[in-house]
């Protein structure tokens, strides 16, 4: 029965295992070894034994050097057309230099020839590439070549037994060579395998960045501290329309931006900030990132604002042609119940009766009233003054306007605030948006304390102000149509007023969103934080 190879991994390693790398340094150190003993065999051709060199027995010095020679030769076929085996190669390669020096040495006289010190040449080449367990495999086999050596000095040719300490410090320094060579080429490996894998994943960003970069609506410029332009996506050039953007100034790019982006520089750089130009005849918005970098690199996105005007401009189009339409329809019920109750009223006589009618007219006509003022507000949505707003105080000062004006119990209502937090809103805007979702929230929360909660949460640089009732919520039937336009309910509402809160929170670069997160209903602005005043 056959048994198994205790150590596979030292001589049959996988070829996956072997990088290139390692063929190459054996390689080199095969022809350092053809080098050496063509030297060699030339020196003794030359000066026969007057270098010391084959001075005990100069013939056998001469065969081994061509031995040597050859075999060198011939290990370095394989090394050129066979990727296989490498520890196996590699050991074959240590065995001929350990074979090969031993017995130089003892041709040019033993360990007084000096060439012993070439045994620590081949044991540190092979342990930079081989296994811990192998390089010191190859040490044993130096030290038991020098031991032999020096024995047969000792028994052959009455050698002292002192004699033996030259070779022991020597075989002790191989093993410490090899050791040391070892631990290093181990940590090298290591730092190159991970450099490698490193290279791999930054290469992956690279291309995945580029993609990016490449599909962007937006223009993406990096200008370093001179205001050069030293990397750009495609767009760029399409928004700015010029054939060459990079060594290209940032103030001939973008007239009139160049103090502007100074003047930035010199506050510290507000990561976002926004400023809109006319370049070439196109409207563009452009905002400035500080990279932190050491280099003081700017990246400034460059947006297209004719295009989303455009674009704005066709839903604008395609949303007033749905109002109008939802208006006359909405208009004609109110309309007709009034007409309908004028004529009733003209043939009605007592006085009850006038008072239902009158009562019916009077109602249609407040319903009108707030349609007609809802699309009014509709109108002066882009009629805004953002300002500033701390949203501690301002949410204090309105939730009591607002308990007083809609005769609310103030105990109903919590406020949960965790930051200091800043917002850049129109304040009537604001006013209206949040008086809305509280009278919804109030109409379908509970009558216990607490039942709406206004939370105030900041990360991040955005700032999420949330409106949470404990009532029913909204059906997932209907989540989709809570801000179409004349969507309601309630059988005296508009349905304008999520569709009007959330084209306010539009206007003012915020968002308006329903989450479904819990039993009651929760609504969500989300807007971007600004530094106080």
């Amino acid at each position: 029965m056959m048994q198994p190879v205790r150590y596979p991994e030292l001589f049959l390693a996988p070829p996956e295992r072997t990088p290139d790398s390692y063929w190459i340094s054996l390689a080199y150190f095969n022809l350092y070894r053809i080098a050496v003993a063509t030297l060699f065999l030339a020196l003794s051709m030359v000066y026969k034994d007057a270098l010391n060199l084959g001075s005990h027995d100069l013939a056998l010095f001469r065969a081994t050097c061509a031995v040597y020679l050859f075999g060198a030769i011939f290990l370095h076929v394989p090394l050129r057309r066979v990727r296989e085996a490498f520890n196996l190669q590699l050991s074959v390669h240590v065995c001929l230099d350990v074979f090969a020096i031993t017995l130089l040495m003892y041709a040019s006289g033993g360990m007084r020839s000096g060439l012993g010190v070439m045994l620590l040449i081949s044991l540190i080449a092979g342990s930079i590439v081989a296994p811990r367990r192998l390089s010191f495999l190859y040490a044993a086999l130096a030290t038991i070549a020098l031991l032999l050596e020096q024995a047969y000095w000792v028994l052959a040719h009455d050698a002292p037994p002192a004699s033996f300490a030259q070779p022991g410090l020597l075989a002790m320094g191989c093993f410490a060579a090899s050791g040391i060579t070892g631990w290093l080429a181990q940590r090298v490996a290591a730092q190159e395998r991970l450099a490698r894998l490193r290279g791999r994943e930054l290469a992956t960003q690279q291309r995945v960045n580029q993609l990016v970069l490449h599909d962007m609506h937006d223009g993406v410029m990096v200008v370093d501290t001179d205001g050069v332009v030293v990397q750009h996506n495609p767009q760029a050039q399409v928004l700015l329309r010029s054939d060459r953007l990079v060594a290209s100034r940032i103030d001939e790019l973008l007239p009139g931006f160049a103090e502007r982006w100074a003047n930035w520089r010199a506050s510290g750089g507000e990561d976002g900030a926004a400023t809109d130009l006319s370049v070439r005849g196109r409207d563009v918005g452009v905002r400035l990132f500080d990279t932190g970098t050491e280099e003081g690199y700017t990246v400034i996105f460059v947006e297209d604002r004719s295009r989303a005007r455009e674009q704005a401009q066709q839903l604008k189009l395609a949303a007033l042609g749905r109002l109008t339409a939802n208006i006359a329809h909405e208009i004609r019920n109110p309309l007709a119940a009034i007409s309908h109750a004028a004529e009733l009223l003209q043939e009605e006589k007592r006085g009850d009766d006038r008072e239902r009618l009158t009562r019916i007219i009077n109602d249609n006509t407040r319903r009108l009233e707030r349609l007609v003022s809802d699309v009014l507000q509709l109108n002066r949505r882009d009629r805004m003054a953002a300002d500033p707003i701390r949203l501690h105080p301002w949410l204090s000062e309105f939730l009591d306007e607002f308990v007083a004006n809609e005769s609310a119990a103030a105990e109903r209502f919590a406020v949960d605030v965790t930051a200091d937090a800043w917002i850049e809103f129109d304040r009537e805007h604001l006013r209206q948006v949040m008086w809305n979702l509280l009278r919804n929230a109030a109409r379908y929360a509970g009558p216990e304390d607490g039942a709406v909660r206004i939370a105030l949460r900041g990360y991040a640089g955005r700032v999420e102000l949330s409106v949470i009732d404990n009532g029913p919520g909204v059906p997932p039937a209907r989540q989709a149509q809570l801000f179409e336009p004349f969507f309601t309910t309630e059988a005296k509402g508009t349905g304008l007023g999520l569709y009007l809160a959330r084209e306010l929170c539009d206007a003012n670069r915020a968002t308006l969103e329903y989450v479904n997160d819990r039993r009651g209903a929760h609504f969500r602005i989300l807007c971007r934080e600004v530094r106080a005043a």
